[in-house]
């Protein structure tokens, strides 16, 4: 029942850290909220971890392993996000690159881990890039060009967060495989700390305004999303093909749409729910099962 629901349930916790962040933005600086909300579920995890009784790694050398997966995994992948987009970085140009990750996943995931994509799915792939493409074609084109070169950095920085939480993700598959997910993942936040809390310390005034809308945000991403989306995360990773889990994000900027449209007004066009239905179409591609196995 868990490896059914578990895909869906994560597409929706994941996609939702988009809306979060646009509430956040009004009442923190990036690296200021993402410090204390690595920090926090450092501390909620662990207190799970205690409560349940989890194995932490015997070996500190796995312990390392796991402290430096959440670096690129968490740490590195939304601070540059969230950087990028505070720097001026349409959001549906930011949409696109982190898009990307499912394919230069699958890519990475056969050269490094001998996974082997069918025709089948790699057509997925396909199609879930394009239905992306044709989701936020509007925004694209709204694009300023004469603006393009004061976006350079970020645009650049934005990349190397898809970049990062890639690599994160094949390394939680080759070193990461064995060991209780929960001290794992508790771990991880660490690694993700050791990268916010210095930037935030040395890059920002630390605000953050302490109000009703800003805790409850704060609140759903600790247990929504750092405890609930990323637990389902490195679940999905340790039960499957890496590239099929990074497939699941393609579901994520059309649902990130919808939501979009409810929380903040914004309209649905037709290009995102024709694109939305390609994308579907090419995640049930890239997951489908060989005929055999």
């Amino acid at each position: 029942m868990l490896d059914r629901l578990a895909p869906a349930v994560f597409v929706f916790l994941w996609s939702t850290g988009w809306i979060a962040a646009g509430y956040a933005a009004i009442h923190s600086e990036p690296f200021t909220f993402l410090a204390w909300r690595y920090g926090l579920s450092f501390l909620a995890f662990a207190a799970l971890c205690i409560v349940a009784g989890a194995r932490w790694p015997r070996d500190w050398r796995q312990a390392l392993k796991a402290v430096y997966s959440g670096i690129f995994l968490h740490g590195l992948y939304l601070a540059g996000l969230w950087w990028a987009v505070a720097r001026g970085v349409p959001a549906g140009l930011s949409g696109i690159i982190a898009a990307l990750q499912p394919l230069l996943t699958a890519v990475a995931a056969a050269s490094l881990l001998g996974e082997r994509l069918s025709r089948l799915q790699k057509l997925g792939l396909a199609l879930g890039f394009l239905g992306i493409a044709i989701a936020i074609s509007p925004k694209l084109m709204a694009i300023d060009p004469g603006n393009l070169g004061q976006t350079a950095v970020p645009l650049v920085v934005n990349l190397l967060g898809m970049v990062s939480v890639t690599y994160g993700t094949v390394y939680q598959k080759q070193h990461l495989q064995v060991g209780d997910i929960r001290t794992i993942a508790t771990l991880q936040y660490v690694g993700a700390l050791l990268v916010t809390a210095p930037l935030a310390l040395f890059t920002e005034r630390l605000h953050f305004d302490g109000s009703w809308p800003a805790i409850l945000t704060m609140l759903w991403s600790i247990f929504g999303l750092s405890m609930g989306a990323i637990g389902l995360l490195l679940y999905l990773i340790r039960r499957g093909q890496v590239s099929k889990a990074a497939s699941l994000i393609y579901l994520v900027p059309p649902l990130v749409a919808v939501e979009a449209a409810i929380a903040f007004g914004e309209p649905l066009t037709l290009p995102m729910i024709v694109g939305t239905v390609i994308v579907v179409i090419g995640v049930y591609f890239t997951n489908r099962r060989p005929i055999g196995r």
